[in-house]
């Protein structure tokens, strides 16, 4: 898609007329992946239509015409685009921040060995081997916090098409109570790991991801695939 001819005049975008389930569905027709993850408004349209506000959309549908981000024919279904960035290890809006934060505790990886901060508590156990440093793994999981909310998942409800989150265990890639864990568990096993907040996001937390600093996490995890 080269080019996208505005849908509404200013002020027929600002009347009941046009509803925000009308801007958000143009919007993941129109506006290229980047361009949604950058305004946070990727993701399934009935939950972008619940969370976000009309005065920012009308804004997101402005920036849109200003910047020119419309969407390629090659790009994926934009409802899927979080699969995308769960992939990355961190939702992409708030990737700098997560690798900074990865980057913090690998240095900390490097000191003594001490005692670990995070609990597992083994709900199937694996029959294969363990991961070494450095190898690929590939995990199934789901985040919440201690009241049950989740805050990132790479499951869906109805589980076709799921991708696990591969990456290299033990290099940093993700949170340091990720790698020490892993580096436990057999393939196939699946485990509940309960997560100090400093081997989680520490004292900066990932804000864009809603959680907060010193912030204790929880996942359900399931190791698929070492190679």
């Amino acid at each position: 898609m080269s080019s996208v001819e505005k849908k509404w005049t200013d002020e027929q975008i600002a009347s009941d007329a046009v509803s925000k389930k009308d801007i958000v569905e143009f919007l993941h027709s129109s506006a290229s992946n980047k361009f949604l993850l950058e305004n946070k408004l990727n993701g399934k349209i009935q939950n972008v239509v619940k969370t976000a506000k009309k005065p920012d959309l009308i804004l997101a549908y402005n920036r849109l015409f200003e910047t020119q981000q419309f969407r390629t024919e090659d790009e994926q279904d934009a409802t899927l685009v979080k699969k995308e960035s769960t992939n990355a290890a961190a939702a992409t809006a708030t990737k700098d921040a997560s690798q900074a934060a990865a980057n913090e505790l690998q240095a900390s990886q490097n000191q003594e060995a001490q005692v670990p901060k995070y609990k597992k508590t083994v709900v199937k156990r694996g029959s294969g081997t363990t991961p070494r440093k450095g190898d690929l793994v590939s995990v199934f999981y789901k985040g919440y916090f201690n009241d049950n909310k989740v805050f990132d998942t790479n499951i869906t409800a109805k589980g076709k098409g799921d991708k696990p989150l591969k990456f290299k265990v033990g290099t940093g890639r993700v949170i340091r109570g990720w790698d020490e864990v892993l580096l436990t568990m057999q393939k196939g096993e699946k485990a509940v790991v309960n997560i100090e907040a400093e081997w989680a996001y520490g004292k900066k937390g990932v804000p864009q991801a809603g959680i907060p600093p010193n912030t204790p996490l929880n996942f359900e995890m399931e190791l698929v695939d070492i190679d």
